[in-house]
């Protein structure tokens, strides 16, 4: 050993010797400290277990002990050596080891899904398989975050070339093993990189279910359908919400003549709003167009709507509801046949043909079924007249129903309809079918009525949560959001409220009265049009 390392290796030895002295010397009061930290805890512990109408004569009582203890003879020494005794015997055992570390929870988390998508992306002639049993996630996935509840709300992974991922099936077996691990409480946005054979997940937070009907900033012939992320809309509009005004993302239907999409089909799963979606649209085309209302349910889900100005019937029934299509399919016809008159003369077209007229059916099926039963003629086939030419004439169809029943819509109505909604918590299939393309968001499980989906166009689907516009006649709803509906409404109704409290602008008398004659066939068609003698609305039941 070098000589200038002799005094360094003594020094440690000294220390050590130092060390190890000490410690004897001082392992009784360790002892004694533990002991009496082991006293601390239980006392603090007994303290808030006791009752606080107790601790008050808890409290007396030990006082009383101590000052007795005090006037005996030697009585703070004898109390003293006791509790160092007793905490000499409490800190008598060894130091409590250190329990095993928990485990990581993004080693438990992901380590459980690599293994649930590894029958799904390995296959049996891959030498180097990148999922394979008793592997490792650090290879297939390139990121992932954790929210502060510790369930993922990012994640980025590899998967094979062989994949087929074009493949709707292929896909949505993955996005099930997906969202199973990661929690069906939440909606998912799956992002596929086909070149990259790469597949982003994101979860998405809830949309607002507090936003109530309103009027809302728009241009006219603009319908607000709902709200949506801030990455589905260009744009926001202010809205009352929770008693302040925010800025929401609205999810936009433009119609018209210069619309791309004139026509809308909502699809829902039963109890999930398609309904309040129609009176929302209603409420919205009020102001500046004239309204046919067809319930094929007969529930009176609309019959807020009855006597209002602008609103020229509500029909529940199959005679009615077959007049009423029949009207509708003249009335196009007449506003084609004056629009083309008035290009030809170069003067402007009459009020009454510019004004919107809006065809809203909630439930067609029901009454396809019942006039397929009875041998009279489907009243979906009496929508091909305002379906092919509503733009030009200004006629604007909007047909909800359930999502189970879209293989009984008639093709012309599918083809047609290029505005989509699906409402409820469906399937891939059933999204692929009632949107029209593959829908790259795994719904949850359980979903507030009006959540669902939109599709405008070609456009990407896009979430969508539909105001709460409940219906004012039914008294199970909450008081406030009925007379938000209520309010909204062009005129005074005798049956819910007591005065008018918004003025409708200015309306034409209504279109010409079309000449038909009424006779004892229930095909035949009726007159629609507003005036005193051309009403016909029927109680509900």
């Amino acid at each position: 050993m070098p000589l200038n390392r002799l005094p360094l290796s003594k020094g440690r030895d000294l220390v050590r010797t130092a060390g190890d002295h000490a410690s004897d010397m001082f392992a009784p009061l360790t002892v004694i400290g533990r002991g009496m930290r082991h006293h601390v805890a239980w006392a603090k512990a007994r303290w808030q277990a006791t009752p606080k109408e107790r601790r008050g004569p808890t409290a007396f009582l030990v006082a009383a002990m101590l000052l007795g203890i005090y006037l005996l003879p030697h009585g703070l020494l004898f109390a003293l050596v006791a509790l160092m005794a007793s905490a000499a015997w409490a800190g008598r055992g060894p130091r409590t080891p250190p329990g095993p570390p928990e485990p990581d929870v993004a080693d438990v988390k992901l380590g459980a899904l690599y293994a649930a998508l590894t029958p799904y992306l390995s296959g049996p002639d891959d030498l180097n398989p990148l999922y394979r049993h008793e592997g490792g996630y650090q290879d297939a996935f390139g990121g992932w975050e954790f929210d502060g509840e510790g369930r993922l709300s990012r994640l980025e992974l590899v998967y094979p070339a062989y994949f087929t991922d074009t493949e709707p099936a292929a896909r949505a077996r993955v996005e099930q093993v997906v969202q199973g691990k990661a929690g069906r409480a939440r909606e998912y946005r799956f992002d596929w990189d086909e070149e990259s054979n790469k597949l982003r997940i994101a979860a998405l937070a809830p949309l607002p279910t507090d936003i109530a009907a309103q009027r809302f900033v728009t241009a006219p012939g603009e319908i607000v359908l709902g709200f949506t992320d801030g990455d589905g809309s260009a744009r926001t509009i202010p809205v009352h919400q929770g008693g302040a005004v925010t800025q929401q993302p609205p999810v936009i239907w433009r119609t018209g003549p210069r619309s791309a999409e004139p026509h809308l089909l909502a699809l829902g799963v039963s109890g999930y709003g398609t309904s309040s979606l129609i009176r929302s649209v209603a409420l919205q085309a009020l102001p500046y167009a004239d309204l046919v209302v067809i319930d094929g349910a007969g529930t009176g889900e609309h019959a807020c709507l009855v006597n209002r100005p602008g609103v020229h019937t509500v029909e529940t029934s199959l005679h009615g509801a077959l007049a009423a299509l029949q009207w509708t399919a003249q009335e196009t016809e007449r506003r084609l046949g004056a629009l083309n008159a008035a290009r030809h003369a170069g003067v402007a077209p009459p009020e009454d043909v510019v004004r919107p007229l809006w065809l809203l059916l909630d439930h067609p099926t029901e009454l396809s079924e019942l006039a397929h039963a009875e041998g009279r003629p489907d009243p979906q086939d009496l929508l091909e007249l305002p379906l092919r030419h509503g733009r030009a004439a200004r006629v604007t169809v909007v047909v909800a129903d359930d999502v189970e029943a879209r293989d009984r819509i008639t093709p012309s109505v599918r083809a047609t309809t290029r505005a989509r909604v699906v409402l409820g918590p469906t399937g891939p299939a059933e999204g692929h079918a009632a949107l029209g393309t593959p829908l790259d968001i795994a719904p949850a499980a359980h979903a507030p009525a009006g959540r669902g989906y939109a599709r405008i166009g070609t456009g990407t689907p896009v979430r969508l949560q539909v105001p709460a516009t409940v219906d004012p006649l039914d008294e199970d709803a909450p008081a406030q959001l009925r007379d938000a509906v209520i309010a909204l409404l062009p005129h005074r109704d005798t049956r819910t409220e007591a005065a008018a409290p918004v003025e409708a602008p200015p309306r034409p008398d209504g279109p010409p009265t079309v000449p038909v004659e009424l006779d004892a066939d229930p095909r035949a068609g009726v007159d629609l049009a507003k005036g005193p003698s051309a009403l016909r609305f029927r109680p509900l039941a």
